[in-house]
């Protein structure tokens, strides 16, 4: 398992590296000329500017049980579809469940944008979002990190 993050705009890439460090996993920050990270504990791939570039090199590099940190629902379901762990930057798991309803309410915000409308944008960043996200992420790798377990245990039977 890796923790992969699409870092363009995400404001829990330390805690998200913080928490990789703790279960000593890999971590790999991805993100554009326009975003340059280079964070102690993580490995940065940089790709060039372009139309969900990172995106796409994100979902070409994720593997089944790897977590992906991402506030995009179209790269989340990508991410679903290779069997990978997606969660937003606020704690939110994606899952089977959730990312039709999240898919169709994101095209029809862009359909309002499209048509001269406007949207409500994101409210500020809070402490308590913060702290969602960190439980939110503990609580997904240690699932993982039992299913890894257990899915050992029964090639070894």
């Amino acid at each position: 398992m890796r923790i992969l993050i699409d870092a363009d705009g995400c404001p829990v890439v330390d805690a998200a590296i913080a928490l990789a460090q703790e279960f000593q996993l890999e971590c790999i920050i991805l993100c554009d000329t326009a975003h340059c990270f280079n964070k102690e504990g993580a490995r940065t791939v940089v790709l060039s500017q372009g139309a969900d570039s990172v995106d796409f090199a994100l979902v070409n590099m994720v593997k089944a049980g790897d977590i992906v940190v991402t506030q995009d629902y179209g790269l989340a379901a990508m991410c679903l579809a290779r069997k990978s762990r997606p969660i937003h930057q606020n704690g939110m798991v994606y899952h089977e469940g959730n990312i039709d309803g999240l898919l169709a309410s994101r095209h029809t915000a862009q359909k309002i944008r499209r048509g001269g409308g406007r949207t409500k944008g994101p409210s500020r960043r809070t402490k308590e979002q913060d702290a969602q996200f960190i439980c939110q992420l503990r609580k997904l790798i240690t699932e993982v990190l039992a299913e890894e377990h257990n899915d050992t245990i029964q090639e070894i039977k």
